[in-house]
């Protein structure tokens, strides 16, 4: 046999013993990757949960959740904004939705608009006063439901001391049960509101009537939460 068919014959087996190879991982791995993902498989996909298993107090998960807002500049596009630093519960009774209820508090000093200088202004007195009024909180009403899934929540929302009742319209999915055991449940809401109706009036307007911030301000909230750990009873002479 010549050096050159040698050579062709050399590098067709090792290219064969390399694809051999290559499909001997492709299976291995992909067998592993099945395991790790019914490791961290969504178990309520399999099993639906009972009323009893989600009723209670759950916490926002703050990692894992989102709350916004919108307002349309000159009348042209809608600038978002966020707030880093906010916590909430939710009173969830499931046998009766209308008995549940929601409370929640924003840093307002936490807004951020990815611009650094924008975000001062809104924490000045020509918008939301950070100094004076640090907190926005909302206090739930009540709560309606209008659909599958679907439900209004009323409440009260103050910013830079008013309060002004409010109405949001928004989405349950779940309640699941995590890959850890925990019980969770996803709220995804929108609204809107009249920032003017809170004392923040700042902006001017164009030549042409409009606005060079816009009065209404979007709300939008996409809240993954859990519900607390049942509170241990205190052993006997003990608080």
């Amino acid at each position: 046999m010549s050096s050159k068919n040698k050579f062709f014959l050399g590098t067709g087996i090792s290219a064969l013993l390399f694809v051999i190879a290559f499909t001997s991982i492709g299976f291995h791995t992909s067998a592993n990757s099945k395991s790790m993902e019914e490791r961290f498989r969504v178990t309520a996909a399999d099993k639906k949960l009972s009323k009893s298993e989600t009723k209670g107090v759950y916490s926002i998960d703050k990692p894992h959740s989102y709350v916004g807002f919108r307002v349309k500049h000159m009348g042209l596009v809608e600038v978002p904004g966020s707030f880093k630093e906010f916590e909430g519960s939710i009173n969830f009774d499931s046998f009766k939705i209308k008995n549940s209820s929601v409370e929640f508090k924003a840093n307002v000093k936490s807004v951020d608009t990815r611009v650094n200088g924008r975000d001062n202004h809104l924490r000045s007195k020509d918008f939301f006063e950070v100094v004076k009024y640090p907190e926005i909180t909302f206090k739930s009403t009540r709560v309606k439901k209008r659909g599958r899934n679907k439900y209004r929540l009323y409440g009260d929302l103050t910013m830079k001391g008013v309060t002004r009742q409010v109405t949001i319209p928004f989405r349950i999915y779940g309640p699941i049960k995590d890959q850890r055991g925990r019980i969770k449940m996803g709220i995804q809401g929108e609204t809107s509101i009249s920032r003017s109706a809170f004392n923040i009036t700042y902006g001017g307007t164009l030549p042409s009537g409009v606005r060079t911030i816009s009065d209404r301000v979007t709300i939008e909230l996409q809240l993954e939460t859990a519900m607390n750990s049942p509170k241990k009873s205190s052993p006997a002479g003990k608080d």
